[in-house]
């Protein structure tokens, strides 16, 4: 007794459906992946940018250190577990890991 398939014109369909949304899904990763990279860059920038120190300073490294992670998690979702080489990219300040539990 041979198993029980769809007709070819089903399951190719859903074949072609399934890569369609797949793309989909890769192509909406990387683009908030590259959103969260962006505001990676705007908070390290007004980090760098900032003199001196104070209650501003600390605000600055609090959003820098927020947007480092949701970057860290979004590349995690991309699959890509090693973060190095985004730390060396964009610069990441050790005091912004030590705020992430990272150092």
């Amino acid at each position: 007794m041979s198993p029980v398939r769809p007709p070819s014109i089903l399951s190719n369909r859903s074949e072609q459906t399934l890569n369609v949304l797949e793309y989909e899904f890769l192509a909406e990763k990387a683009a908030a992946l590259g959103r969260a990279g962006d505001r990676v860059g705007e908070a390290l920038g007004k980090l760098n940018a900032h003199q001196g120190d104070g209650d501003a300073r600390r605000l600055l490294l609090k959003a820098a250190a927020d947007a480092v992670y949701a970057y860290f998690i979004q590349r995690e979702l991309c699959g890509l577990r090693k973060h190095d080489d985004a730390i060396r990219d964009y610069g990441i300040p050790r005091e912004v890991l030590v705020r992430l539990g990272a150092a």
